[in-house]
């Protein structure tokens, strides 16, 4: 069975952040405690998205699926969906060409990025995620014990719903610690060597003295 997957990569450096993405997992910023989207869900409904779609000769249902199956239009693999020999990769019906996104880091207010797949987005928003996460940071929880208490609260108590809550997740918090803070934690320069004798070297010296 051919299958797929989405994605979503960020480049973090002192004053700048990249992110690319393919699908409709999503990248956030928290600046000052307002989420930033850095990402755009890949979703077949989108025009860019529906017009290259339909190009390949391919179609979106009601419920936005491609030919019925997919309700994403970007993702790594689901070959099957990339069948047109006529057609470069990224005019297939689903392609995996990232966006690309460059933003300029302001250490005192960027605190912590999130990068999350639709199992977390489809329950919380951007800014409810943010809300979520900064008072737990704050608190001094760790990042992974913030992640597992996210899935947690996006978790749907039983499956009789409408699937909300009941597909899988996967999350990375980044915190953005300021520069002199990063600076500090380098490790320390070696200490200059100090010269020490040899058991038997010593016991020489203490006979000739003796």
């Amino acid at each position: 069975m051919d299958s797929g997957c989405t994605a979503v990569v960020a480049l973090v450096t002192k004053d700048r952040l990249f992110v690319a993405n393919a699908g409709d997992s999503r990248a956030v910023l928290s600046r000052d405690g307002k989420a930033v989207d850095l990402s755009i869900d890949h979703k077949p409904e989108d025009l860019i998205e529906l017009k290259r779609i339909q190009n390949a000769g391919g179609r979106v249902t009601s419920d936005g699926r491609v030919n019925g199956g997919l309700n994403l239009s970007r993702a790594l693999g689901d070959h099957f969906y990339k069948k047109s020999a006529d057609l470069d990769a990224k005019e297939q019906m689903i392609t995996a060409l990232p966006d690309v996104v460059e933003e300029t880091l302001d250490r005192s207010v960027d605190e912590f990025i999130v990068l999350a797949c639709d199992g977390i987005w489809n329950s919380k928003s951007s800014q409810q995620v943010v809300d979520f996460v900064r008072p737990l940071l704050q608190k001094g929880e760790t990042l992974s014990a913030i992640c597992e208490q996210l899935f947690e609260a996006c978790l749907a108590p039983d499956t009789s719903g409408d699937g909300t809550g009941c597909d899988n997740m996967t999350c990375v918090i980044v915190q953005l610690l300021p520069l002199d803070s990063t600076e500090s934690k380098k490790r320390p320069s070696s200490p200059e060597p100090v010269e020490t004798e040899q058991p038997e070297s010593k016991k020489a010296k203490l006979a000739a003295e003796s």
